[in-house]
C-alpha cells in the first residue's frame, strides 16, 4: 500500500478515535460536544490542534479540579462578622430577594451579604478619574485584577501609578490575564516589578488561551472596591476611532462587600502564585464607611461544577413580575436562559434586551442575531444601541434587584470564563440602573419582527454557521 494512501487513512482513523473519546470527555455539556464534533469533522487535523489549545482536555480538567478543592479549603475564616450570614429571621428582604441571597450563599464559594455605599459609572472617563485618584491615595496595599491592559496611554498611566505606589512602600499586587494583556510589553511589567510591585498572569498559557480570567476588580486598603465591565484601554474612555463613544457600567463599593472582592482576589492570587494571605486581618480591616445597599459578590468559572452567576440570573428572571432589562454586548444564551426569557415574556413580564449595533467580533455578532428571532416570537423586545459601542453587562428585575459585573449573557461567560458580579438588593440603586437602561433607549432602535425578517441572505447564512459554533465561541 502506498504511503499516500496510508497517511490519509491513518488520519481518518485517529480522528475517529479522538471523536469517540471526546464524546465521553464532554458528557456534561452536549451542546459543546456537538460544536467540537462539527469542528473535528470539518477540519480533521486542524480541528485536533485547535481542541488541544481551546478544549477542556484531561490536563485542564485536573487543574480546575485542584483549584476547586483549594478554594473549598479557603473559606472566609479571617473574622466573625454577622453580615456574612442570612437567617430566616432577617426581616428586610421580600421572598424573591431572600431566595436569590440564599442561592448565592449555597454556592461553592459562598456569596456573603454585605452593606455598602455604591457609585455607578456609565463611562470610563469618570471611572478612571476616580480609580486613579484612589490608587494615588492608597496607604497600605493595592490588589488589582484586569482582563485587558492595553499598551496605550491609559495602560501606561495605570502601570506608572502602580510603580510609583510601590516605590512609596505600598504593597501592589497585579493579576492579569495572559490573553487579554498579550500586547502589553513585558518591559513595562518588568519596570513595575523593579519598582517593588508584584505582577503575575492568572494561569499557564494552555489555560489562559481559552479559559480566561475575565474579572475586573480592584481593592484599595480594604476600604474601596471596584468591579464591572470596564478594562484598561483608550477605547474604554471613548477614544477609539473604530468604536467611538463607549457605553459601559462599573461600580465603586465602599463597605462590607469589599471583603468579598478581597477574598476572591486572594483566592485567584493563591492559584497563580501559591501564596495565601487569607488569614491576615490587615487585608480585611474594619470599614470606615457603613453603607445601606445590600450586595453579594458572586463569582463563577470553569473550576466550578455549577454556573453560579447564571443560576442567580435565572432566579431573577423567573421571579420577576413586571420588568427584566438586560444589557449585554454578546447575546448567546444557552437553552436554560432561552427558556427563562421565553417564560418571563409569555407570562406578561416586560423583557427587553439591548445589544450593540456594531460588531467588535463579527462571528459573535452573527451568533447574537441568530437568537433574536425565536425570542421575538415570544414577545421579548430587542434594541440596537447606536450611540457607540455597548459593552455594559447589567440585568435588573422589577426595578428592585440588579446585577452589574463582567458576565456577558453568553455561553462563554457562563461556562468558560472566570467572572465576577455584584448582585444588588436595593430599590434605589436597582431603580437607578433601570432608569439608565431607559435613558439608553433614546439612543437605540428597536429590532422589530418586521425589521428582523428583512435581514439579508448573507446574514442568515452567517447566523446559521455562528449558531453551530456558539457553545465554544
Amino acid at each position: 500500500m502506498q504511503l499516500t494512501t496510508i497517511i490519509p487513512a491513518a488520519i481518518l482513523i485517529l480522528n475517529l478515535i479522538f471523536i469517540i473519546a471526546l464524546i465521553f470527555f464532554e458528557r456534561k455539556d452536549p451542546s459543546a460536544t456537538w460544536a467540537w464534533l462539527f469542528v473535528l469533522t470539518l477540519l480533521p487535523v486542524l480541528g485536533f490542534v485547535v481542541y488541544v489549545f481551546l478544549g477542556l482536555t484531561p490536563r485542564k480538567r485536573k487543574v480546575f479540579q485542584q483549584k476547586m478543592e483549594q478554594d473549598k479549603g479557603k473559606k472566609m475564616t479571617y473574622a466573625d462578622k454577622s453580615f456574612f450570614n442570612l437567617t430566616d429571621n432577617t426581616p428586610d428582604f421580600p421572598p424573591l430577594e431572600k431566595g436569590i441571597i440564599r442561592l448565592g450563599l449555597s454556592s461553592r464559594t459562598p456569596a456573603m451579604l454585605g452593606y455598602n455605599n455604591i457609585k455607578i459609572y456609565t463611562h470610563g472617563q469618570e471611572k478612571f478619574a476616580d480609580l486613579f485618584t484612589d490608587l494615588k491615595e492608597a496607604e497600605d496595599y493595592i490588589h488589582i485584577n484586569y482582563f485587558i491592559i492595553r499598551p496605550d496611554r491609559l495602560g501606561k498611566e495605570l502601570i506608572e501609578i502602580l510603580a510609583d505606589k510601590s516605590r512609596q512602600g505600598v504593597e501592589v499586587r497585579l493579576l492579569y490575564d495572559r490573553m487579554g494583556t498579550r500586547n502589553l510589553p513585558q518591559e513595562q511589567i518588568e519596570e513595575f516589578k523593579k519598582a517593588g510591585g508584584e505582577a503575575v498572569p492568572f494561569a499557564p498559557f494552555v489555560l489562559d488561551i481559552n479559559y480566561r480570567n475575565h474579572r475586573k476588580n480592584c481593592i484599595i486598603d480594604g476600604q474601596i472596591g471596584y468591579v464591572g465591565g470596564i478594562n484598561v484601554g483608550i477605547e474604554y474612555i471613548g477614544e477609539s476611532q473604530r468604536f467611538g463613544d463607549w457605553r459601559d457600567t462599573h461600580l465603586k463599593l465602599r463597605g462590607e462587600s469589599v471583603d468579598s472582592l478581597q477574598h476572591r482576589f486572594l483566592l485567584d492570587w493563591s492559584f497563580a502564585t501559591g501564596e495565601s494571605f487569607l488569614n491576615q486581618p490587615r487585608f480585611f480591616p474594619e470599614k470606615k464607611v457603613k453603607g445601606s445597599s445590600a450586595v453579594q459578590i458572586v463569582t463563577s468559572g470553569p473550576d466550578s461544577k455549577e454556573e453560579e452567576i447564571k443560576t442567580l440570573f435565572l432566579k431573577m428572571i423567573y421571579g420577576a413580575e413586571k420588568t427584566v432589562y438586560i444589557q449585554t454586548p454578546y447575546f448567546i444564551p444557552d437553552s436554560s436562559m432561552l427558556e427563562a426569557l421565553k417564560v418571563a415574556a409569555y407570562s406578561g413580564v416586560d423583557v427587553r434586551v439591548m445589544i450593540p449595533d456594531r460588531a467588535d467580533k463579527p462571528i459573535v455578532y452573527a451568533a447574537n442575531y441568530s437568537f433574536v428571532g425565536q425570542l421575538l416570537e415570544a414577545g421579548v423586545r430587542f434594541y440596537h444601541y447606536e450611540k457607540g459601542f455597548l459593552h455594559s453587562k447589567t440585568i435588573t428585575a422589577d426595578g428592585r434587584i440588579a446585577s452589574v459585573g463582567t458576565t456577558n449573557m453568553d455561553v462563554r461567560s457562563f461556562k468558560l470564563n472566570f467572572e465576577i458580579n455584584a448582585f444588588i438588593y436595593d430599590r434605589k440603586v436597582a431603580g437607578e440602573l433601570e432608569d439608565i437602561f431607559l435613558e439608553d433607549l433614546e439612543y437605540s432602535s428597536e429590532i422589530t419582527p418586521t425589521r428582523y425578517a428583512k435581514r439579508g441572505v448573507t446574514m442568515k447564512i452567517r447566523e446559521s454557521f455562528a449558531r453551530l459554533l456558539s457553545p465554544i465561541l
